[in-house]
Protein backbone atom coordinates (compact mmCIF):
# COMPACT_ATOMS: atom_id res chain seq x y z
CA UNK A 1 0.00 0.00 0.00
CA UNK A 2 0.83 3.70 -0.56
CA UNK A 3 2.95 5.34 2.46
CA UNK A 4 2.90 9.25 3.17
CA UNK A 5 3.57 11.01 5.68
CA UNK A 6 0.01 11.38 6.77
CA UNK A 7 0.02 8.01 7.37
CA UNK A 8 2.91 8.45 9.74
CA UNK A 9 5.64 6.57 7.55
CA UNK A 10 8.44 8.30 5.86
CA UNK A 11 8.77 8.85 2.35
CA UNK A 12 12.49 7.23 0.99
CA UNK A 13 13.03 9.95 -1.29
CA UNK A 14 12.74 12.98 1.30
CA UNK A 15 16.37 13.97 3.12
CA UNK A 16 15.85 13.04 6.62
CA UNK A 17 18.70 14.02 8.43
CA UNK A 18 17.58 16.30 10.87
CA UNK A 19 15.59 12.70 11.95
CA UNK A 20 18.65 10.68 11.50
CA UNK A 21 20.86 12.21 14.18
CA UNK A 22 19.69 10.02 16.35
CA UNK A 23 21.53 6.89 14.63
CA UNK A 24 23.32 4.69 16.73
CA UNK A 25 27.53 4.41 16.55
CA UNK A 26 27.69 0.45 17.60
CA UNK A 27 31.13 -1.14 16.54
CA UNK A 28 31.94 -1.41 12.95
CA UNK A 29 28.97 0.97 11.35
CA UNK A 30 31.32 3.86 11.37
CA UNK A 31 33.73 3.85 9.09
CA UNK A 32 36.73 6.90 9.07
CA UNK A 33 37.34 8.02 5.14
CA UNK A 34 39.51 11.31 3.83
CA UNK A 35 40.34 13.85 6.17
CA UNK A 36 37.94 13.66 9.40
CA UNK A 37 35.54 12.52 7.33
CA UNK A 38 33.58 9.99 8.45
CA UNK A 39 30.32 7.52 7.17
CA UNK A 40 28.13 5.84 9.63
CA UNK A 41 24.79 3.30 9.18
CA UNK A 42 22.07 4.89 11.01
CA UNK A 43 18.75 3.50 11.61
CA UNK A 44 17.34 3.98 8.06
CA UNK A 45 19.94 6.45 6.39
CA UNK A 46 23.90 6.46 5.39
CA UNK A 47 25.18 9.53 7.94
CA UNK A 48 27.68 11.37 6.27
CA UNK A 49 30.12 13.47 8.91
CA UNK A 50 32.18 15.63 7.14
CA UNK A 51 34.11 19.05 8.70
CA UNK A 52 31.67 21.54 7.19
CA UNK A 53 28.16 19.66 7.02
CA UNK A 54 26.32 16.54 8.36
CA UNK A 55 23.61 15.14 6.03
CA UNK A 56 21.80 11.72 5.44
CA UNK A 57 20.94 9.95 2.43
CA UNK A 58 18.21 7.27 3.21
CA UNK A 59 19.41 3.55 2.15
CA UNK A 60 16.49 3.34 -0.34
CA UNK A 61 18.66 5.64 -2.06
CA UNK A 62 21.96 3.74 -2.15
CA UNK A 63 22.18 2.69 -5.91
CA UNK A 64 25.24 1.05 -5.38
CA UNK A 65 28.83 1.09 -3.55
CA UNK A 66 32.44 -0.49 -4.25
CA UNK A 67 36.01 -0.07 -2.88
CA UNK A 68 38.28 1.12 -6.01
CA UNK A 69 42.13 -0.51 -5.04
CA UNK A 70 45.09 1.40 -6.63
CA UNK A 71 48.77 1.01 -6.17
CA UNK A 72 49.21 3.60 -3.43
CA UNK A 73 45.58 3.72 -1.80
CA UNK A 74 42.10 2.74 -1.91
CA UNK A 75 39.16 4.31 -2.16
CA UNK A 76 35.36 4.27 -1.79
CA UNK A 77 32.65 5.22 -4.04
CA UNK A 78 28.74 5.76 -2.96
CA UNK A 79 26.44 6.19 -5.93
CA UNK A 80 23.11 7.41 -4.96
CA UNK A 81 19.80 8.83 -5.90
CA UNK A 82 19.48 12.51 -5.00
CA UNK A 83 16.25 14.61 -5.03
CA UNK A 84 15.92 17.66 -7.46
CA UNK A 85 12.02 18.27 -7.00
CA UNK A 86 8.95 15.71 -5.51
CA UNK A 87 9.19 13.88 -9.39
CA UNK A 88 12.88 13.84 -10.32
CA UNK A 89 15.82 12.39 -8.71
CA UNK A 90 19.69 12.15 -10.64
CA UNK A 91 22.36 10.68 -9.51
CA UNK A 92 25.31 11.44 -7.49
CA UNK A 93 28.30 9.83 -6.31
CA UNK A 94 30.38 10.15 -2.80
CA UNK A 95 34.22 9.28 -3.40
CA UNK A 96 36.92 9.33 -0.25
CA UNK A 97 39.80 7.44 0.47
CA UNK A 98 40.76 4.75 2.36
CA UNK A 99 43.51 4.08 4.51
CA UNK A 100 45.37 0.74 3.96
CA UNK A 101 44.81 0.08 7.71
CA UNK A 102 40.83 -0.10 7.17
CA UNK A 103 41.16 -1.25 4.47
CA UNK A 104 38.99 -4.98 5.80
CA UNK A 105 36.84 -3.17 7.67
CA UNK A 106 36.10 -0.76 4.77
CA UNK A 107 34.78 -3.60 2.42
CA UNK A 108 32.81 -5.27 5.27
CA UNK A 109 31.18 -1.84 6.23
CA UNK A 110 30.41 -1.73 2.33
CA UNK A 111 28.76 -5.21 2.35
CA UNK A 112 26.61 -3.96 5.31
CA UNK A 113 25.66 -0.84 3.10
CA UNK A 114 24.76 -2.68 0.52
CA UNK A 115 22.35 -5.31 2.86
CA UNK A 116 20.31 -2.40 4.03
CA UNK A 117 20.13 -0.62 0.94
CA UNK A 118 19.07 -3.52 -1.03
CA UNK A 119 17.42 -5.80 1.74
CA UNK A 120 15.53 -8.66 0.19
CA UNK A 121 15.47 -6.74 -3.68
CA UNK A 122 17.92 -9.13 -6.21
CA UNK A 123 21.18 -6.16 -6.50
CA UNK A 124 22.71 -5.77 -10.01
CA UNK A 125 19.58 -7.09 -11.72
CA UNK A 126 20.06 -7.97 -15.62
CA UNK A 127 17.58 -6.04 -17.87
CA UNK A 128 16.20 -5.96 -21.44
CA UNK A 129 15.24 -2.88 -21.83
CA UNK A 130 12.75 -2.28 -24.69
CA UNK A 131 11.59 1.32 -26.00
CA UNK A 132 8.94 2.17 -27.53
CA UNK A 133 10.16 5.43 -29.43
CA UNK A 134 5.95 6.12 -30.83
CA UNK A 135 4.10 5.37 -27.82
CA UNK A 136 2.61 8.90 -25.67
CA UNK A 137 3.98 11.77 -26.92
CA UNK A 138 7.20 10.25 -28.71
CA UNK A 139 9.33 11.35 -25.91
CA UNK A 140 10.61 8.14 -24.45
CA UNK A 141 14.03 7.33 -25.51
CA UNK A 142 14.89 10.87 -24.33
CA UNK A 143 13.23 9.50 -21.16
CA UNK A 144 15.14 6.61 -20.81
CA UNK A 145 18.79 8.29 -22.06
CA UNK A 146 18.41 11.59 -19.82
CA UNK A 147 16.47 9.80 -16.55
CA UNK A 148 16.43 6.10 -16.53
CA UNK A 149 19.62 5.39 -17.98
CA UNK A 150 21.67 7.29 -14.87
CA UNK A 151 19.94 5.25 -12.60
CA UNK A 152 20.83 1.49 -14.13
CA UNK A 153 24.15 2.66 -14.84
CA UNK A 154 24.72 3.74 -11.10
CA UNK A 155 23.23 0.87 -9.39
CA UNK A 156 25.94 -1.58 -11.74
CA UNK A 157 22.58 -2.88 -13.36
CA UNK A 158 23.22 -4.93 -17.15
CA UNK A 159 21.46 -3.50 -19.25
CA UNK A 160 20.60 -4.56 -23.24
CA UNK A 161 18.38 -2.08 -24.93
CA UNK A 162 16.13 -2.28 -28.11
CA UNK A 163 14.05 -0.45 -29.63
CA UNK A 164 10.59 -1.54 -30.96
CA UNK A 165 10.11 -0.92 -34.65
CA UNK A 166 5.87 -1.66 -35.11
CA UNK A 167 2.86 -3.07 -33.32
CA UNK A 168 3.18 -6.29 -31.54
CA UNK A 169 7.45 -6.38 -31.98
CA UNK A 170 7.39 -6.63 -28.26
CA UNK A 171 5.51 -10.19 -28.82
CA UNK A 172 8.06 -11.39 -31.00
CA UNK A 173 11.10 -9.79 -28.86
CA UNK A 174 9.72 -11.83 -25.53
CA UNK A 175 8.50 -14.91 -27.55
CA UNK A 176 12.58 -15.23 -28.33
CA UNK A 177 13.71 -13.94 -24.93
CA UNK A 178 16.42 -16.05 -23.69
CA UNK A 179 14.89 -15.92 -19.98
CA UNK A 180 18.04 -17.52 -18.45
CA UNK A 181 19.95 -14.14 -19.55
CA UNK A 182 17.90 -11.71 -17.83
CA UNK A 183 15.87 -11.04 -14.54
CA UNK A 184 13.48 -8.21 -15.83
CA UNK A 185 12.35 -7.01 -18.94
CA UNK A 186 11.56 -3.34 -18.16
CA UNK A 187 8.99 -1.27 -20.78
CA UNK A 188 9.93 2.72 -21.47
CA UNK A 189 6.39 3.32 -22.91
CA UNK A 190 2.86 3.04 -21.71
CA UNK A 191 0.93 0.15 -20.97
CA UNK A 192 1.23 -1.32 -24.29
CA UNK A 193 4.72 -2.68 -24.16
CA UNK A 194 3.76 -4.90 -21.03
CA UNK A 195 0.55 -5.99 -22.35
CA UNK A 196 2.69 -7.72 -25.61
CA UNK A 197 5.35 -9.05 -23.28
CA UNK A 198 3.07 -10.72 -21.07
CA UNK A 199 1.74 -12.56 -24.48
CA UNK A 200 4.88 -12.48 -26.02
CA UNK A 201 6.13 -14.68 -22.65
CA UNK A 202 2.95 -16.62 -22.98
CA UNK A 203 3.36 -17.88 -26.44
CA UNK A 204 7.09 -19.69 -25.05
CA UNK A 205 7.54 -23.17 -24.86
CA UNK A 206 8.01 -23.21 -21.53
CA UNK A 207 5.47 -20.27 -21.00
CA UNK A 208 5.05 -20.77 -17.15
CA UNK A 209 8.71 -20.69 -16.16
CA UNK A 210 9.43 -17.49 -18.71
CA UNK A 211 6.23 -15.94 -16.78
CA UNK A 212 7.62 -17.17 -13.58
CA UNK A 213 11.26 -16.10 -13.94
CA UNK A 214 11.06 -13.05 -16.04
CA UNK A 215 9.64 -10.00 -13.76
CA UNK A 216 7.77 -7.54 -16.63
CA UNK A 217 7.96 -3.83 -15.46
CA UNK A 218 7.04 -0.39 -16.71
CA UNK A 219 9.21 2.74 -17.22
CA UNK A 220 6.27 5.14 -17.56
CA UNK A 221 7.07 6.93 -21.09
CA UNK A 222 3.55 7.02 -22.29
CA UNK A 223 0.16 8.13 -21.86
CA UNK A 224 -1.25 5.61 -19.66
CA UNK A 225 0.63 4.32 -17.06
CA UNK A 226 -1.23 2.63 -14.78
CA UNK A 227 0.97 -0.13 -14.48
CA UNK A 228 3.93 2.15 -12.67
CA UNK A 229 1.07 4.02 -11.30
CA UNK A 230 0.13 0.68 -9.26
CA UNK A 231 3.72 -0.89 -8.66
CA UNK A 232 5.47 1.80 -7.92
CA UNK A 233 3.21 4.65 -7.25
CA UNK A 234 4.63 7.35 -9.57
CA UNK A 235 4.42 8.36 -13.15
CA UNK A 236 7.88 9.75 -12.90
CA UNK A 237 10.27 8.00 -15.33
CA UNK A 238 13.34 8.95 -12.69
CA UNK A 239 11.42 7.81 -9.65
CA UNK A 240 10.35 4.45 -11.45
CA UNK A 241 13.56 3.58 -12.35
CA UNK A 242 14.93 3.57 -8.71
CA UNK A 243 11.74 1.69 -7.76
CA UNK A 244 13.02 -0.85 -10.34
CA UNK A 245 15.96 -1.07 -9.09
CA UNK A 246 14.80 -1.63 -5.67
CA UNK A 247 11.42 -3.40 -6.49
CA UNK A 248 11.11 -7.19 -5.08
CA UNK A 249 9.70 -9.96 -6.90
CA UNK A 250 5.62 -10.14 -6.55
CA UNK A 251 3.65 -12.40 -8.16
CA UNK A 252 0.72 -11.37 -10.71
CA UNK A 253 -2.80 -13.11 -11.52
CA UNK A 254 -3.09 -12.73 -15.22
CA UNK A 255 -6.20 -13.11 -17.18
CA UNK A 256 -7.01 -14.98 -19.85
CA UNK A 257 -9.27 -13.70 -22.58
CA UNK A 258 -10.44 -16.09 -25.38
CA UNK A 259 -12.52 -14.44 -28.53
CA UNK A 260 -13.25 -16.71 -30.92
CA UNK A 261 -10.50 -18.91 -31.99
CA UNK A 262 -7.75 -16.36 -30.06
CA UNK A 263 -6.95 -16.04 -26.85
CA UNK A 264 -4.51 -13.98 -24.95
CA UNK A 265 -3.12 -12.66 -21.30
CA UNK A 266 -4.36 -9.51 -19.82
CA UNK A 267 -2.76 -7.66 -16.49
CA UNK A 268 -4.51 -5.12 -16.17
CA UNK A 269 -8.13 -4.81 -17.07
CA UNK A 270 -11.08 -5.10 -19.25
CA UNK A 271 -13.60 -3.07 -20.38
CA UNK A 272 -16.82 -2.84 -22.30
CA UNK A 273 -19.04 0.22 -22.50
CA UNK A 274 -18.08 3.68 -21.24
CA UNK A 275 -14.99 3.12 -19.97
CA UNK A 276 -13.10 1.20 -23.45
CA UNK A 277 -15.15 3.88 -25.23
CA UNK A 278 -13.46 6.94 -23.16
CA UNK A 279 -10.09 4.84 -23.64
CA UNK A 280 -10.65 4.26 -27.45
CA UNK A 281 -12.56 6.52 -29.06
CA UNK A 282 -10.60 9.82 -27.56
CA UNK A 283 -7.20 8.67 -29.60
CA UNK A 284 -7.28 11.52 -31.22
CA UNK A 285 -7.31 14.01 -28.24
CA UNK A 286 -4.27 12.52 -27.28
CA UNK A 287 -2.65 16.23 -26.82
CA UNK A 288 -4.91 16.50 -24.00
CA UNK A 289 -2.93 13.85 -21.90
CA UNK A 290 -4.47 11.87 -19.43
CA UNK A 291 -7.28 14.56 -19.49
CA UNK A 292 -8.52 12.90 -22.55
CA UNK A 293 -9.92 10.05 -20.58
CA UNK A 294 -11.60 12.07 -17.71
CA UNK A 295 -13.32 14.30 -21.20
CA UNK A 296 -14.46 11.13 -22.84
CA UNK A 297 -15.68 9.99 -19.02
CA UNK A 298 -17.90 12.63 -18.54
CA UNK A 299 -19.29 13.46 -22.14
CA UNK A 300 -20.75 9.66 -21.87
CA UNK A 301 -21.72 10.06 -18.17
CA UNK A 302 -23.95 12.71 -18.97
CA UNK A 303 -25.12 11.52 -22.35
CA UNK A 304 -26.52 8.67 -20.51
CA UNK A 305 -25.31 5.95 -22.75
CA UNK A 306 -25.94 2.78 -22.54
CA UNK A 307 -24.47 -0.76 -23.74
CA UNK A 308 -26.80 -3.70 -24.16
CA UNK A 309 -24.87 -6.99 -23.05
CA UNK A 310 -25.57 -10.16 -21.50
CA UNK A 311 -23.04 -10.92 -19.01
CA UNK A 312 -22.52 -14.44 -16.78
CA UNK A 313 -20.18 -14.42 -13.97
CA UNK A 314 -18.40 -16.67 -11.65
CA UNK A 315 -18.86 -14.83 -8.47
CA UNK A 316 -16.16 -15.23 -5.58
CA UNK A 317 -17.15 -12.47 -3.23
CA UNK A 318 -20.33 -10.54 -3.80
CA UNK A 319 -20.79 -8.55 -0.55
CA UNK A 320 -18.87 -5.25 -0.47
CA UNK A 321 -18.23 -5.67 3.59
CA UNK A 322 -17.31 -8.79 3.00
CA UNK A 323 -14.79 -7.71 0.00
CA UNK A 324 -13.59 -4.92 2.13
CA UNK A 325 -12.60 -7.38 5.35
CA UNK A 326 -10.85 -10.00 2.90
CA UNK A 327 -9.01 -7.45 1.56
CA UNK A 328 -8.22 -5.73 4.91
CA UNK A 329 -7.35 -8.97 6.56
CA UNK A 330 -5.03 -9.71 3.44
CA UNK A 331 -2.69 -6.32 3.03
CA UNK A 332 -2.45 -6.73 7.12
CA UNK A 333 -1.32 -10.15 7.25
CA UNK A 334 2.32 -10.80 8.10
CA UNK A 335 2.75 -14.14 5.73
CA UNK A 336 3.93 -13.46 2.62
CA UNK A 337 1.65 -12.37 -0.48
CA UNK A 338 0.53 -15.18 -2.64
CA UNK A 339 3.04 -18.28 -2.98
CA UNK A 340 3.32 -20.44 -5.97
CA UNK A 341 2.43 -23.43 -4.70
CA UNK A 342 2.42 -26.36 -7.33
CA UNK A 343 -1.63 -26.16 -6.93
CA UNK A 344 -2.04 -22.65 -8.42
CA UNK A 345 -1.85 -21.84 -12.28
CA UNK A 346 1.24 -20.39 -11.99
CA UNK A 347 2.94 -23.29 -10.30
CA UNK A 348 5.96 -25.46 -11.45
CA UNK A 349 7.73 -28.48 -9.48
CA UNK A 350 11.26 -29.03 -9.66
CA UNK A 351 11.63 -31.77 -12.42
CA UNK A 352 8.21 -30.76 -14.57
CA UNK A 353 9.59 -31.03 -18.32
CA UNK A 354 9.86 -28.01 -20.69
CA UNK A 355 7.09 -29.59 -22.56
CA UNK A 356 4.92 -29.81 -20.51
CA UNK A 357 4.93 -26.06 -19.23
CA UNK A 358 2.57 -24.39 -21.52
CA UNK A 359 0.06 -21.83 -20.78
CA UNK A 360 -2.38 -23.55 -18.11
CA UNK A 361 -5.26 -25.69 -19.23
CA UNK A 362 -8.36 -22.96 -18.64
CA UNK A 363 -10.63 -24.64 -16.09
CA UNK A 364 -13.24 -22.68 -17.35
CA UNK A 365 -13.00 -23.50 -21.33
CA UNK A 366 -12.66 -20.78 -23.65
CA UNK A 367 -15.81 -18.81 -24.75
CA UNK A 368 -16.87 -21.08 -28.03
CA UNK A 369 -17.54 -23.52 -25.29
CA UNK A 370 -21.07 -24.49 -23.49
CA UNK A 371 -21.15 -22.12 -20.69
CA UNK A 372 -19.17 -23.62 -17.51
CA UNK A 373 -21.64 -25.24 -15.12
CA UNK A 374 -23.23 -22.81 -12.32
CA UNK A 375 -22.84 -19.97 -14.64
CA UNK A 376 -25.98 -18.03 -15.39
CA UNK A 377 -26.59 -15.62 -18.61
CA UNK A 378 -28.55 -12.70 -16.98
CA UNK A 379 -29.21 -9.56 -19.53
CA UNK A 380 -28.19 -6.24 -18.54
CA UNK A 381 -29.94 -3.82 -21.37
CA UNK A 382 -29.16 -0.60 -19.92
CA UNK A 383 -25.11 -1.57 -18.84
CA UNK A 384 -23.14 1.79 -18.72
CA UNK A 385 -19.75 -0.02 -17.57
CA UNK A 386 -18.57 -3.23 -17.74
CA UNK A 387 -15.09 -2.68 -16.15
CA UNK A 388 -12.68 -5.83 -14.98
CA UNK A 389 -9.63 -4.59 -13.27
CA UNK A 390 -6.35 -6.42 -12.05
CA UNK A 391 -4.51 -3.58 -10.42
CA UNK A 392 -5.63 -0.70 -8.57
CA UNK A 393 -4.99 2.15 -10.82
CA UNK A 394 -6.35 3.00 -14.29
CA UNK A 395 -4.70 6.20 -14.95
CA UNK A 396 -3.20 8.90 -12.45
CA UNK A 397 -5.73 9.05 -9.67
CA UNK A 398 -8.31 6.94 -11.30
CA UNK A 399 -8.58 4.14 -8.39
CA UNK A 400 -11.10 2.34 -9.85
CA UNK A 401 -10.72 -0.84 -8.25
CA UNK A 402 -9.67 0.09 -4.76
CA UNK A 403 -9.99 -3.67 -3.51
CA UNK A 404 -7.60 -4.96 -6.12
CA UNK A 405 -4.90 -7.35 -5.20
CA UNK A 406 -2.02 -8.60 -7.10
CA UNK A 407 -2.28 -12.07 -6.68
CA UNK A 408 -5.53 -12.82 -4.56
CA UNK A 409 -6.67 -15.27 -8.00
CA UNK A 410 -9.83 -12.84 -8.16
CA UNK A 411 -9.95 -10.04 -10.50
CA UNK A 412 -12.26 -7.26 -9.70
CA UNK A 413 -15.49 -6.26 -11.23
CA UNK A 414 -17.67 -3.13 -11.25
CA UNK A 415 -20.49 -2.39 -13.38
CA UNK A 416 -22.76 0.72 -13.20
CA UNK A 417 -26.15 1.03 -15.02
CA UNK A 418 -26.22 3.78 -17.63
CA UNK A 419 -30.01 5.24 -17.12
CA UNK A 420 -28.56 6.50 -13.05
CA UNK A 421 -29.03 10.46 -12.60
CA UNK A 422 -26.52 12.93 -13.92
CA UNK A 423 -25.98 13.92 -10.48
CA UNK A 424 -25.13 10.59 -9.99
CA UNK A 425 -22.77 10.08 -13.14
CA UNK A 426 -21.08 13.28 -12.28
CA UNK A 427 -20.16 12.19 -8.37
CA UNK A 428 -19.10 9.32 -9.55
CA UNK A 429 -16.54 11.26 -11.77
CA UNK A 430 -15.60 12.53 -8.57
CA UNK A 431 -15.73 9.79 -6.02
CA UNK A 432 -13.07 7.71 -7.81
CA UNK A 433 -10.24 10.39 -7.15
CA UNK A 434 -11.46 11.10 -3.57
CA UNK A 435 -11.69 7.39 -2.64
CA UNK A 436 -15.94 7.11 -2.42
CA UNK A 437 -16.25 5.17 -5.15
CA UNK A 438 -16.25 1.73 -3.97
CA UNK A 439 -19.58 3.13 -1.09
CA UNK A 440 -21.52 4.09 -3.98
CA UNK A 441 -25.20 2.64 -3.58
CA UNK A 442 -25.24 2.41 -7.94
CA UNK A 443 -22.06 0.53 -7.94
CA UNK A 444 -22.24 -2.39 -8.09
CA UNK A 445 -18.35 -4.42 -7.12
CA UNK A 446 -17.50 -7.67 -6.83
CA UNK A 447 -14.43 -10.23 -6.85
CA UNK A 448 -14.89 -12.67 -9.58
CA UNK A 449 -12.62 -15.78 -10.92
CA UNK A 450 -14.39 -15.28 -14.66
CA UNK A 451 -17.09 -14.19 -16.76
CA UNK A 452 -18.56 -13.81 -20.80
CA UNK A 453 -19.91 -11.10 -22.14
CA UNK A 454 -21.64 -11.07 -25.07
CA UNK A 455 -22.20 -7.39 -26.60
CA UNK A 456 -25.84 -6.78 -28.18
CA UNK A 457 -25.12 -3.06 -29.22
CA UNK A 458 -25.65 -2.56 -33.00
CA UNK A 459 -22.46 -2.00 -35.46
CA UNK A 460 -19.40 -1.82 -34.43
CA UNK A 461 -18.65 -0.57 -30.54
CA UNK A 462 -15.29 -1.01 -28.39
CA UNK A 463 -13.48 -3.65 -26.28
CA UNK A 464 -10.51 -2.65 -24.72
CA UNK A 465 -7.91 -5.05 -23.16
CA UNK A 466 -5.63 -3.41 -21.31
CA UNK A 467 -6.34 -0.25 -23.07
CA UNK A 468 -5.85 -2.07 -26.74
CA UNK A 469 -9.04 -2.41 -29.14
CA UNK A 470 -10.30 -5.78 -29.69
CA UNK A 471 -12.97 -6.85 -32.57
CA UNK A 472 -16.44 -6.14 -31.18
CA UNK A 473 -17.53 -10.22 -30.45
CA UNK A 474 -18.45 -12.28 -27.40
CA UNK A 475 -15.68 -12.82 -25.23
CA UNK A 476 -14.82 -14.92 -21.88
CA UNK A 477 -11.91 -14.30 -19.10
CA UNK A 478 -10.60 -16.47 -16.59
CA UNK A 479 -8.24 -15.45 -13.56
CA UNK A 480 -5.19 -17.56 -13.98
CA UNK A 481 -3.72 -17.63 -10.42
CA UNK A 482 -0.14 -15.38 -9.32
CA UNK A 483 1.04 -16.84 -13.52
CA UNK A 484 2.68 -13.16 -13.89
CA UNK A 485 5.87 -11.87 -11.80
CA UNK A 486 6.68 -7.72 -12.03
CA UNK A 487 8.59 -5.92 -9.24
CA UNK A 488 7.02 -3.75 -6.84
CA UNK A 489 7.84 -1.66 -4.20
CA UNK A 490 6.24 -3.35 -0.95
CA UNK A 491 6.21 -7.35 -2.38
CA UNK A 492 2.86 -7.24 -1.41
CA UNK A 493 0.16 -4.93 -2.59
CA UNK A 494 -0.40 -1.97 -4.74
CA UNK A 495 0.56 1.83 -4.00
CA UNK A 496 -3.04 3.13 -3.97
CA UNK A 497 -5.21 3.76 -1.09
CA UNK A 498 -7.12 0.59 -0.56
CA UNK A 499 -11.13 -0.19 0.53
Amino acid sequence: MATSAADGVRDPFRDSSAEDREYGSSEGSTLNVGRNATLTLGVDSLIVLGSKATRAIPFYNILWANINDYSTASEIVINYAHPVSKSCIRTKSLAYAVDKADHRHAEAWTESLLDRAYGESQRRKRMKVLINPFGGKGQAKKYYDREIAPIFTSAWCEVDVERTQYSGHAVEIAEQLDTDRYDVVACCSGDGLPHEVFNGLGRKRDARRALRNIAVVQLPCGTGNAMSQNLNGTDSPSLAALCIVKGLRTPLDLIAITQGDRRMLSFLSQSVGIVAETDLATEHLRWMGSQRFTYGFLIRLLGKTVYPCDVAVAVEIGDKAAIRDAYNAAVSSKAAPSSRSSSCSGGITEGDDPADLGLPALKFGTVQDALPEGWKLVAHDKLGNFYAGNMAYMSAKANFFPAALPADGCADLVCIDGDISRRAAISSLGAVENGAFFDMPHVHYRKIKGYRILPKQPGDGYISIDGERVPFEPFQAEVLAALGTVLSRSGRGYEARGS
